[in-house]
């Protein structure tokens, strides 16, 4: 359980933070912009859901979601030291339910003839939004897996690419199950 008495500590005034291992690294480091942009992915979530409270089958999806990102958060701030200590870390259960979600909700479309220009209803374009912030959050997430010194698990970069699926997915879903998509037109405006 967390337990948060005080907010600030000042021990990050200079520029460093602390990994849940207890290492200090710099608030700079690659790592801790991988899950700072998970936070920002489940911050622009947050802020569709105000307008999908009353969607009854993408809310509930997307606040599995948002607790999930909080998994990935916990998953990323836990390098693997060797020590065998037991981490929090997204599973494959959880990137099959997503795989799962996007079904069902893709079910519902029809397939797309154009790609879709991120607007359309408030919760469609919010969600949009988060899709690219996640997209950039996978982006640091590779390369945080590509150093050498450094480890990701593989469901942890599953979830992360299909999350940018299902909240394209979702867009399209709560734009009027696509109807409401705005399309992109080719050399329209040559």
């Amino acid at each position: 359980m967390v337990v948060l008495n005080k907010i600030y500590t000042r021990s990050g005034d200079k520029g460093t933070t602390v990994l849940t291992t207890g290492v200090r690294v710099s608030k700079s480091d690659l790592r801790i912009a991988a899950y700072g942009t998970v936070d920002e992915t489940n911050a622009c979530i947050g802020l569709a859901r105000i307008h999908t409270a009353q969607e009854k089958t993408v809310d509930p999806m997307l606040a599995r979601i948002q607790n999930d990102l909080f998994d990935l958060g916990a998953d990323l701030s836990t390098p693997e030291d060797g020590s065998g200590k037991q981490a929090l870390r997204v599973t494959e259960p959880q990137v099959a339910r997503l795989e799962a979600e996007i079904d069902e909700l893709n079910a519902a479309l029809a397939p797309l003839r154009s790609f879709v220009l991120p607007g359309g209803t408030p919760a469609a374009a919010a969600l949009h939004l988060a899709r690219t912030v996640c997209r950039r959050a996978e982006r640091l997430i590779v390369a945080l897996a590509a150093r050498e010194a450094e480890s990701v698990g593989t469901p942890a970069l599953k979830y992360v690419n299909r999350l940018s699926d299902f909240l394209f997915v979702a867009a399209r879903y709560v734009n009027d199950r696509g109807a409401g998509d705005v399309l992109w037109v080719p050399g329209k405006n040559r």
